[in-house]
């Protein structure tokens, strides 16, 4: 097995650095590679209904298409294309902002208390996630994974298979519909397989997985981080294990996406026995956006030569309202006029025929040249009640600051804003198993290194206009089980860092809290 893993080692690094000199000849210049992708979608979508409305056919005879097209098409949020234009589809209509037919819909979990997304996917672009899935696999090559791990199975932890069809489409996560439709040749190393696959209760799924467990080689597992540690806790409690490594020894690899890794590293790392390299992605509903490429880069190099033609709107006051919301003038800039350490919200037009579409997230670049990316939150989820900006970012980091310096692992955490005494405060709500936290010493951390990573928080703490900081402890499973009330468990979804309106009113509900008072 050793022999033959260094031999699939060896092809795939062959492979990898083939493609990679492959793609630099046809796009050496990532400006260039993007107005090549503009452009085969223009001219794929000319004749659809959108097309014809935004007058592609003109755009392409121009030599500043890039620009034009910008000038031409409107910002597109959710509601708004959904209303105008992905409706049709589900009317039965056809060619109305991609050619064809639109057979399924990903249902995006948006923030975990809001109305269910339905998000276009075409042929296209499901053919565009499989290769993505193959660069990543010839990616492995360059990181630091053993010989015996080539060969083994990949466990795909996502939503089930079993999609609902409705009238003529079918509707269901977007790990499901691309398990589903996985090559053949693919299906012998992929677990848990079609029938667990199809399984739609959370619970009864992850019992199905503990009772089959044994029976695989599994070396690398993809999934939202949440829920890969729920599922791998309850493999070692169902088998009396230590680790994970004694019922797969060869695991080697997880592939992550989703939701910010940092907060469930030390969670995942007490379940291994042995290294396992952790690869960020950022695959959305909406399409493939990048993944990490090397072993010293956490960030992740965005995906530019393929799919999704990328715009890059300044996360400033200029752009967007109080609320988060883009204004109608907002300026974008493009692949080469972005800048490191500044953050923007993007916009994806696709393959599957989205158009200048607002997906949500805020990134940063943390390296310009390589077209790397970090995800910062999203472009509502961020507490600004009087001037101090707070990013889920920052959130993130504060956090993994607390649990480097006291040890814990806090898997789990949400913030809302409120009135405090002719001011404003924040409310933190902080999951973890440990018992030995005393809430005044880590409020007080916390705020000490909230202060230290954003300027604008530390201005309104001094000022007194952000007057405090409340915290609450509770066990990580509170967190959980209110998602299974509100029907939330497993696949894509994941607990919004920032509690706001109907979701800060069912979480109080479920602690026990008048959300008024909080």
């Amino acid at each position: 097995m050793e022999i033959f893993g260094k031999l699939i080692r060896t092809g795939l690094k062959i492979g990898y650095r083939a493609n990679r000199m492959i793609s630099n000849v046809q796009a050496p210049i990532p400006v260039t590679a993007q107005k090549k992708v503009l452009t085969r979608m223009l001219t794929t979508a000319k004749n659809t209904q959108f097309g014809q409305y935004y007058s592609f056919e003109k755009l392409l005879r121009s030599k500043q298409v890039t620009d034009d097209f910008r000038q031409s098409v409107p910002i597109f949020n959710y509601e708004l294309i959904y209303k105008s234009w992905w409706h049709k589809y589900q009317q039965g209509e056809e060619n109305v902002t991609w050619p064809g037919k639109i057979n399924y819909f990903a249902l995006s979990s948006g923030t975990t208390a809001g109305s269910s997304k339905y998000i276009p996917e075409s042929y296209d672009m499901l053919r565009s996630f499989r290769n993505t899935a193959v660069r990543l696999i010839l990616n492995l090559s360059e990181f630091p994974i053993p010989d015996s791990f080539w060969g083994t199975q990949i466990f795909m932890l996502g939503g089930s298979t079993n999609l609902k069809k409705v009238n003529n489409f079918f509707v269901g996560d977007l790990s499901g519909i691309t398990a589903s439709k996985l090559p053949i040749w693919f299906k012998s190393y992929y677990k848990p397989g079609a029938q667990i696959a199809q399984t739609d209760d959370w619970f009864s799924k992850l019992d199905l997985i503990a009772k089959h467990a044994k029976s695989w080689n599994i070396g690398a597992i993809t999934g939202i981080p949440s829920w890969i540690c729920l599922m791998l806790k309850h493999i070692i409690d169902k088998h009396g294990l230590r680790t994970i490594h004694d019922i797969w020894p060869n695991l080697s690899v997880l592939v992550h996406g989703g939701i910010a890794f940092e907060p469930y590293r030390k969670s995942l790392e007490a379940l291994f026995g042995k290294p396992v390299v952790f690869i960020d992605t950022y695959f959305a509903s909406e399409g493939d956006i990048a993944f990490q490429s090397r072993p010293d880069s956490r960030a992740m190099r965005m995906i530019l030569d393929q799919s999704i033609f990328f715009e890059f709107v300044p996360f400033t006051d200029q752009n967007f309202t109080a609320g988060g919301e883009v204004l109608p003038d907002a300026k974008s800039l493009l692949i080469h006029e972005v800048e490191t350490q500044k953050e923007y919200a993007l916009l994806l037009s696709t393959r599957s025929g989205a158009w200048r579409y607002l997906i949500g997230d805020t990134i940063k670049f943390t390296d310009v040249e390589n077209c790397e990316i970090v995800v910062t939150g999203r472009t509502k989820h961020f507490i600004s009640l009087c001037g101090e900006h707070l990013s889920v970012d920052n959130m993130n980091h504060a956090i993994e600051k607390i649990e480097e310096e006291f040890n814990v692992s806090i898997p789990e955490f949400a913030v809302s804003g409120i009135s405090y005494e002719n001011a404003y405060a924040h409310q933190w709500f902080i999951g973890t198993d440990a018992t030995n936290l005393k809430t005044n010493i880590i409020k007080h951390r916390l705020d000490t290194y909230l202060k230290q990573l954003n300027d604008d928080y530390q201005t309104e703490r001094n000022a007194g206009v952000l007057k405090e900081i409340f915290l609450e402890i509770l066990p990580t499973k509170s967190f959980y089980q209110w998602m299974e009330k509100e029907g939330k468990m497993g696949g894509q979804h994941k607990f919004p860092r920032v509690l706001r309106g109907k979701s800060l009113q069912s979480w109080s509900d479920h602690i026990g809290k008048d959300s008024t008072t909080i």
